[in-house]
């Protein structure tokens, strides 16, 4: 059973719900100048309402169907970031992708370090997953540091990996190994 996680006094990782669509739509509408150099170029419907709602079903409909895990970090109503384990995985391969950010507000507060422990631990005891990968840009000093301080190890660099801010950029390939129990 995944429970939501105190952060900071202040700050909860709690599972994303229908209701969070309002609230996603004034974090990325705040956030929007902050994320751009780490994220694709977004549409303008993105920055909507019903572009954020339409967004949020989809990835709570993955989520229905065992394909992703979608969290978010609220400060009572406020959200002020997002972390989603994506492309799960079963069989062998018991696996996942990382994805997070956190508001421009909070960084540097150990959120994502925080969060990235917890999403990890749920990985492996609720989830069952064997490893969560995720991936930088070169130059993404903090959240390399974030999934160093986490226990991921990095295994390569891979060229012009994905379009971010309008370019195809390399990043550097992260994993957890989270156990080594048998898949079956």
């Amino acid at each position: 059973m995944i429970e939501a996680v105190s952060l900071t006094d202040d700050v909860v990782l709690r599972l994303a719900t229908e209701k969070d669509s309002e609230a996603l739509h004034r974090a990325y509408v705040r956030n929007r100048d902050h994320l751009r150099p780490w994220e694709p170029r977004r549409p303008e419907e993105f920055f909507t309402r019903p572009g954020q709602r339409r967004r949020l079903e989809d990835v709570l409909e993955q989520q229905a169907k065992g394909r992703a895990v979608p969290w978010v970090f609220a400060d009572g109503e406020e959200i002020v970031g997002r972390m989603t384990l994506s492309n799960i995985v079963r069989g062998p391969w018991l696996s996942a992708d990382l994805g997070y950010w956190t508001d421009a507000r909070y960084t540097g507060r150990g959120l994502a370090t925080r969060a990235v422990t917890e999403v990890c631990r749920m990985a492996d005891q609720d989830i069952g997953l064997h490893r969560i990968a995720a991936s930088t840009l070169l130059h993404n000093a903090a959240s390399q540091s974030v999934l160093l301080k986490c226990g991921f190890e990095p295994y390569g660099d891979a060229p012009r990996y994905l379009e971010i801010d309008g370019k195809w950029q390399d990043h550097r390939l992260f994993q957890r190994i989270l156990n080594d129990r048998p898949a079956f």
